[in-house]
């Protein structure tokens, strides 16, 4: 998590370097960007849910001062799409390439 949160401009040819296509690139950094997004949601939801209220009245909601630090930790934390870029010029990212790998096991077959 040592993406930083602002703006950076980014060397297509080196994301594309690791693959040999930009678009595989982006489309690697895509599914891990939606890895992250979605760990992060069931990490967020768990914590939310000790505060969850099974009354819908709304005078008896009340505000929660934990509540609101947790959503605003994790508003704080670097997007996803950025962890994903972050890591995938890492080379923390494995990934591969299921028709390359069936081409060759049917040459060698």
């Amino acid at each position: 998590m040592a993406a930083s949160q602002s703006i950076i401009t980014r060397d297509t040819d080196k994301i594309g370097d690791e693959t040999g296509n930009l678009y595989q690139s982006i489309a690697i950094i895509s599914k891990r960007s939606k890895q992250i997004a979605s760990g992060m949601k069931e990490e967020l939801n768990g914590k939310l849910a000790e505060f969850a209220s099974t009354v819908d009245n709304l005078e008896e909601i009340f505000e929660n001062r934990e509540q609101i630090e947790i959503s605003k930790f994790y508003e704080r934390m670097p997007k996803p799409t950025a962890m994903a870029i972050e890591e995938f010029m890492n080379g923390e990212i494995y990934h591969r390439f299921k028709e390359a790998e069936e081409k060759e096991s049917a040459e060698n077959s």
